[in-house]
C-alpha cells in the first residue's frame, strides 16, 4: 500500500522562485491500522507535545500542555500498531519542556499507555540540573539526577530510555566518567534499559559524548560499555545520521542487544537490513509518517519486503527535508504537519519553537506530506496552510 496517484479537489498557492504557483493535492495513501501486533520489528514513534493554544509558550516560559490534544497524539500512534518513545528530544526536552512538565508527561502517558495495552518507552535524562560548566558535586550529582527521573519512567510503568546528558557532557573530563556514571546506573537496573547516543547534529551541547569527538574513540567506548553490561541493555539507539556507522555498530553489538535505529534520513535501508541483520526503530520521524510506517511493517510481516521498501522509500525525502540542518529544528516540522492533518488546534509549540522554520521549509513541507500521501484531510490541509500563508504575509 503506497501513496495513490489520484488528486483531490484541493489546491493551494505556494510561494516558488518568488512566484505562487498552484500546488493540487493529491489523495491519501491507502494506509492500513494493523489488524494483529506487529512483530517483525519493535518500533517507537518519538512523539512531540502540543501547547495549549493560549499558553505562554514563549522562550524560558514553563512548558502549559494541552493534554486531551497531547495524549490523543500518542493513542493515534498506538492504534497504528507503534510504540511510543515519550519524554525524548522530540517532545523539546532541552527545547521548551522542563522537567516539572515532563514529569507529569510520562505519569500521564503511563496511565494510557496501561488502559490501552501501548507499548511506552520514556527518557530519564539531567535537565533537572541547570546547565552550568562547572557543577558542585561532580558527577554524583548527575547519578542522583538520572535516578530521580529513572524512578519516574519507572512508576509510570514504561521502559527506561537512559538519554544523553549535558550536564555528563560539560562535565565529564574522560571516556571514564562516562563510565562510571552508566556503569552505575545500568548495575542498578531492575529490568533493561535503552541507551541512547544523540548526536551533535540533534543537540550541539552534546558534541564529544563518550569522551571523544573522534567517532571511532567514541564508539570503542560506548561498545566496551554495553559488552561489560549486555545483560542491563534492551538496546541501544543511534542517532548520528551515519548509516554505515550504524551498519558496523548493529554487527558488533553482543547477542540479545537490539539496534534501534534513530537515522531519519537513512531508515528505510536500515530497518529492511543487509540480509546479515537489521535495525528495529526509535524514530522521531515515525511521529510524522507513522500511517506509511505501520504499513509497511505490516508488509514485512506478511514477507513482501518490496512493498515495505517502496512505501518506506516514499516517505524518505519527506524526512531528509523535516531532519535538515540545523537538524535540531526537526521538531518543528513534526508538529506543523500534525496540525495541518487536525491533531492539534493550532500551529503552536512551547518555548517558541514554531518559528524554528521558514515559511518556504513548512511549505516544502507541505508538498511532500502530500506527495506521500500523509495528508489524511487534504480539503483541511489545504484550508490550514492557506490560512499559514497569510498569517505571513503571503496572498
Amino acid at each position: 500500500m503506497t501513496a495513490t496517484t489520484a488528486t483531490s479537489t484541493a489546491s493551494v498557492l505556494l510561494p516558488v522562485d518568488g512566484q505562487l504557483r498552484r500546488h493540487q493535492l493529491g489523495a491519501p495513501g491507502e494506509w492500513r491500522r494493523p489488524l494483529q501486533p506487529i512483530s517483525s520489528r519493535i518500533a517507537y514513534a518519538a512523539a512531540h507535545v502540543v501547547p495549549k493554544p493560549l499558553a505562554d509558550n514563549t522562550p524560558g516560559a514553563p512548558a502549559d500542555l494541552d493534554w486531551d490534544s497531547t495524549l490523543a497524539y500518542r493513542h493515534e500512534l498506538w492504534s497504528y500498531g507503534l510504540g511510543v518513545a515519550d519524554a525524548m528530544d522530540t517532545a523539546q526536552r532541552g527545547m521548551g519542556m522542563d522537567w516539572e512538565a515532563t514529569r507529569e508527561l510520562i505519569a500521564r502517558s503511563g496511565r494510557e499507555a496501561a488502559a490501552v495495552g501501548g507499548l511506552l518507552a520514556c527518557g530519564a535524562g539531567t535537565d533537572q540540573l541547570a546547565d552550568a560548566p562547572h557543577r558542585p558535586g561532580g558527577l554524583q550529582v548527575i547519578v542522583d539526577a538520572y535516578r530521580e527521573q529513572i524512578d519516574v519512567v519507572r512508576g509510570a510503568g514504561a521502559q527506561v530510555i537512559l538519554m544523553a546528558s549535558r550536564a555528563l557532557a560539560q562535565t565529564a573530563a574522560s571516556p571514564e566518567d562516562y563510565l562510571s556514571v552508566y556503569g552505575t546506573l545500568l548495575a542498578e537496573a531492575d529490568r533493561p534499559v535503552i541507551l541512547h547516543w544523540l548526536g551533535e547534529m540533534f543537540d550541539p551541547a552534546l558534541r564529544g559524548y563518550w569522551g571523544s569527538t573522534d567517532i571511532y574513540s567514541a564508539t570503542a567506548t560506548f561498545e566496551g560499555l554495553i559488552r561489560q553490561y549486555a545483560d542491563k541493555v534492551d538496546g541501544v539507539k543511534v542517532s548520528l545520521l551515519d548509516a554505515a556507522h550504524e551498519v558496523a555498530l548493529r554487527r558488533a553489538l553482543p547477542d540479545g542487544v537490539r539496534l534501534y535505529t534513530g537515522d531519519d534520513f537513512n531508515y528505510p535501508e536500515l530497518i529492511l537490513g543487509d540480509g546479515q541483520s537489521h535495525s528495529d526503530a526509535l524514530l522521531g520521524i515515525f511521529a510524522a509518517i507513522y500511517p506509511a510506517a505501520s504499513t509497511a511493517l505490516q508488509r514485512l510481516d506478511a514477507g513482501d519486503d518490496a512493498a515495505a521498501r517502496q512505501i518506506l522509500d516514499s516517505t524518505q525525502a519527506l524526512g531528509r527535508h523535516i531532519f535538515s540542518a540545523p537538524t535540531y529544528y526537526y521538531k518543528t516540522g513534526i508538529a506543523f504537519l500534525a496540525w495541518l492533518n487536525g491533531h492539534q488546534p493550532g500551529f503552536a509549540m512551547v518555548g517558541g519553537l514554531a518559528s524554528g522554520r521558514s515559511v518556504n521549509h513548512l511549505c516544502e513541507v507541505f508538498v511532500l506530506a502530500d506527495r506521500a500521501g500523509l495528508l489524511t484531510d487534504p480539503d483541511l490541509a489545504a484550508d490550514r496552510m492557506r490560512t499559514f500563508l497569510t498569517l505571513n504575509g503571503v496572498s
